[in-house]
């Protein structure tokens, strides 16, 4: 098998929770494939038994000009499915497209520019202002090798790590949960980009309370 087709397997068990039959008073939550474990816990944690959860690849996020037009395309495959949308995507780069996809078709959406923000608090992120940060998530350094070194090449040419990082002075682990195996692969990660490491638990962040308020 593939590295290409064991990274679309991997994206495919973070599509797992299949979705429900849709109805009356059932929201769609159509998430990032990134961040398919959390909202999966904060579901089963919160009984949010009138929520359906269907995730997209988060592959896409290597190519941010991509998921606007696959939001767009499961939001019009849904219609007339659901009481209500909620895509649990930011910005995430696409320039402002995936708000007007959104908004075209009534469904809500995340505040804030991507989910690094959201997890660390909108405001709390803006006021850090560190530019020279690479941040990753749970998701992130689980999945590092599959997102970041092999489509990045480092694998197969350790120089280009320079030219792809050498801006950066520190990697950021934004953590979701107590997994202290997941704190020793993101340290791998920063001593693999020659980076400085800091660890900072958010938990969730703003995704719970953004979730909690999609009522029908």
């Amino acid at each position: 098998m593939t590295r290409a087709a064991e990274d679309d397997l991997d994206d495919a068990a973070l599509t797992a929770e299949g979705l429900s039959p849709g109805g009356a008073g059932r929201v769609l939550v159509l998430a990032c494939g990134a961040l398919a474990h959390e909202i999966t816990a904060l579901i089963r944690a919160n009984g949010w038994s009138h929520l359906d959860l269907q995730c997209l690849p988060a592959i896409l996020h290597n190519h941010p000009e991509r998921i606007a037009p696959a939001v767009e395309a499961a939001l019009a495959a849904a219609r007339g499915r659901y009481w209500s949308v909620f895509v649990a995507y930011a910005d995430c780069g696409t320039g402002g497209a995936l708000a007007r996809v959104c908004a075209e078709h009534g469904a809500g959406m995340i505040a804030g520019p991507h989910c690094y923000a959201f997890f660390d608090g909108l405001d709390r992120f803006a006021a850090r202002d560190e530019i020279t940060a690479f941040y990753v998530t749970d998701f992130l350094a689980r999945q590092f090798d599959a997102f970041v070194t092999r489509p990045l090449g480092l694998d197969r040419h350790p120089e280009l790590r320079e030219m792809y990082f050498g801006h950066y002075e520190t990697l950021v682990y934004l953590a979701q949960t107590e997994d202290a195996a997941l704190t020793e692969k993101a340290r791998a990660a920063a001593r693999a980009l020659g980076l400085a490491f800091e660890r900072r638990f958010t938990g969730y962040g703003d995704l719970a309370p953004a979730l909690t308020r999609i009522t029908p």
